[in-house]
Formats: structure tokens, C-alpha cells, sequence
């Protein structure tokens, strides 16, 4: 028999209907039909339009097109692809948090990097500094539509200091930030950084495991935001303000430090238990085990005892040449990691909690192994 071709239909089944989607949306990026579209409103998933198969079949996946399950970073068995792509080899049991090169602690040096970023404003940093350095063209990023009062994540492209500001901060409601790669494209973008949580950092590295065409050779770096889960954009109306009254377009900024954390225009702060918020935890994160950002060049995280530091976990040859040369040109600040071992602990407990969530029925990761067969 000829070796089986996965198209549409085994992903559909297999991932987007099955539980396991975490609405990365790679597959819509990497199709080059433009024949799957994105629910960016409700579900945050992948669905196929009806002229060319319906939405559980694909007339060109039948005829041998492939990509959107070689782009898929939870399609069959990523999670060994992806680390024998990146690292040579699969992780060992007690890399719980994946496999890394330096865990540090970092923040910008540049202060207005410093100060618009979260936590320290690395990520800000990292970006500025590779679009300035010639390392990248163009970074996909979430932004805040609009006028930024709706706190709707959309996905957006920056090419400059300039864009990384207006779009630096966290948000906590979902973007898929990989959307906005056909707009970098159409600006000339040949370089690109992704930054996303885990579920989209590990896009660019299973495209590249799985030779995904010309998408994977132009995502060069990818940047992961550590993530235990977000939340639907119903957590405004339903839990902000109507047992807070906490109008969403009176909000400044928000973090998690294990509350909810909410600062208002007019100063106020305010603090919200994270497990009232869990009702509106997205359903693609209910199944995904990765917190720490595993398959990221370099992963970030505020948690921990400092908050103006980023817990910084260096994983890649290239997160750390790139990292090497932002510390030489003073463009970063950086501590020991061991100087907060409470956040490495949280890191390690945290990925621990979400590498549980995999589903037995799924196929097996190192945290979800296959039950022993019976003799």
C-alpha cells in the first residue's frame, strides 16, 4: 500500500474536533489553497469552507496537499519531531519544562522599553533589538483593537520601535497571532519573529520538522509567553463587571500574579481571585500541556518574587546567539535564574499541572505516557 498522505480530514477528526485544538491557527497559515478560514469570534478554531470538500473534507488533501497537518504543532506525534528538529533528542523525564540551554532573569535596559513591556520588557527588547540589528524583518504579535477600550486581542504585525510599543503588554483574552502572517508577507517580511504562548510557539518548529514549505524558512525566531491558559473575551461582561463592576473600557492594564490583577484608568487596583475567573477558561486550553513554552527559541514568563524581571529560559543555539549579542550591546539586563528559585519552582509545578491535561486517548508525550499492556 502506498504510504498514507494525513490532509484536512485526519486533522479535522484528529485535532480540530477532538479536543485537542488549541486554535494555534498554523494550518490556516501554512494552506495554500486559502480554502481554511478561523473563527476569531467564538470557538477560535480552523474550519474549511464547504466549496472544496465541506468542513470535514478537502479536494485538495485528497489529491496529496498536506500542509495543514505538517504545520499542525498537535497533530500525531509532534511533541518527538519537534525536539529531534531543535535539539537532537527528545527530553529526558525530569525536563518536565522542556529542554533549555540558561534559565535566567531579564529586563530591557532601554527604560521606555522597560517601562511600556510587562514585566521587565523583554520581549519588547528582543524585538526592537532584532529589527534594528537586522535580524528580522517584521514580528507577529497581538495588539488591542481598535482604540485598545474593547480589550479584543487581535493578531498584528510590527516592523519597528514604534510597533513593538503600541503593542507591548499582556493580554489574557486569545489572539492567534499567526493570522498575521499573510499582512507581513504582503510587506515584504522574508524574516519573521512569532511571538505567542507555547500552542503557536511550537508552529515554526514542527513547519520546520515537517519541510512545511516557504512559511517555516521564513519564521526565524520564535519568542514563547508562558501560559497556563486564557480566557474568553466573555470574561469582561460576565465576571468583570458584573460581579465587579469593572467596565472593561475603564481598564489600564492587567496581569496574573496568582490573582487577577487589574489597574484602572482612573489609579484604582484591584485584585480577583484566579478561580472565579476559571468558567471562562478558553476550551482550547482545557487539553494543552504545554506552560513553559517548549518549543520557543527563547520563553518568558512573569512569575516569580520580581516583578519588573522575566523569568528567561533559553532553549535554542539560536535564542542563545541572539541573547549572547543583545547582552554584549547592553541591550538587556540579566541575574541568575537561582536568584529567584521560587519562580523556577513555580515554572517546574506549573508545567507539571498542564502536562496532566494531555489526554490519555491522544497520542502519547513524555508527561502522558501509553498505560502497560497486559501480558
Amino acid at each position: 500500500m502506498p504510504p498514507e498522505k494525513p490532509h484536512w480530514a485526519h486533522l479535522y477528526d484528529e485535532v480540530v474536533t477532538s479536543g485537542l485544538c488549541t486554535g494555534c491557527s498554523a494550518c490556516v497559515v501554512a494552506c495554500p489553497y486559502d480554502v481554511l478560514g478561523y473563527d476569531q469570534e467564538t470557538t477560535y478554531k480552523p474550519f474549511h469552507v464547504e466549496a472544496t470538500g465541506g468542513l470535514d473534507g478537502c479536494t485538495h488533501g485528497e489529491r496529496g496537499c498536506t500542509l495543514c497537518t505538517r504545520a499542525c504543532p498537535r497533530f500525531r506525534e509532534w511533541e518527538p519531531e519537534i525536539e529531534q528538529h531543535l535539539f537532537g533528542r527528545p527530553r529526558t523525564d525530569d525536563e518536565v519544562a522542556g529542554i533549555s540551554e540558561q534559565v535566567v532573569l531579564a529586563r530591557a535596559t532601554d527604560p521606555e522599553l522597560h517601562e511600556a513591556g510587562q514585566d521587565g520588557g523583554l520581549v519588547s527588547a528582543l524585538l526592537v533589538w532584532g529589527l534594528e540589528h537586522d535580524v528580522i524583518d517584521a514580528a507577529l504579535v497581538s495588539a488591542l483593537e481598535g482604540d485598545g477600550t474593547s480589550w479584543k486581542a487581535v493578531p498584528a504585525v510590527v516592523r519597528d520601535r514604534a510597533g513593538v510599543l503600541a503593542t507591548a503588554g499582556s493580554r489574557y483574552t486569545y489572539s492567534a497571532n499567526p493570522l498575521a502572517y499573510a499582512a507581513a508577507i504582503d510587506g515584504g517580511a522574508e524574516r519573521i519573529a512569532l511571538v505567542g504562548m507555547g500552542c503557536q510557539a511550537s508552529a515554526p518548529a514542527v513547519m520546520a520538522a515537517r519541510k512545511a514549505g516557504k512559511v517555516a524558512r521564513r519564521f526565524v525566531l520564535s519568542i514563547g509567553l508562558m501560559c497556563s491558559k486564557t480566557f474568553d473575551d466573555a470574561i469582561f461582561p460576565e465576571l468583570f463587571e458584573a460581579r465587579y463592576d469593572l467596565r472593561r473600557e475603564d481598564i489600564a492594564k492587567m496581569n496574573i500574579k496568582g490573582v487577577f490583577q487589574v489597574w484602572m484608568r482612573n489609579g484604582e487596583y484591584h485584585e480577583i481571585p484566579l478561580k472565579e475567573a476559571h468558567g471562562w477558561t478558553r476550551e482550547g486550553c482545557m487539553s494543552c500541556p504545554d506552560f513553559a513554552a517548549e518549543h520557543a527559541d527563547i520563553s518568558t514568563g512573569g512569575i516569580g518574587a520580581f516583578n519588573d524581571w522575566t523569568l528567561t529560559v533559553i532553549r535554542t543555539a539560536r535564542g542563545q546567539e541572539l541573547f549572547a549579542s543583545m547582552i554584549a550591546d547592553g541591550a538587556v539586563e540579566v541575574r541568575a535564574g537561582e536568584d529567584d528559585p521560587g519562580a523556577i519552582a513555580l515554572m517546574q509545578r506549573l508545567s507539571k499541572v498542564s502536562r496532566k491535561r494531555w489526554p490519555a486517548t491522544a497520542v502519547p508525550t513524555p508527561g502522558r505516557l501509553p498505560a502497560p499492556q497486559p501480558a
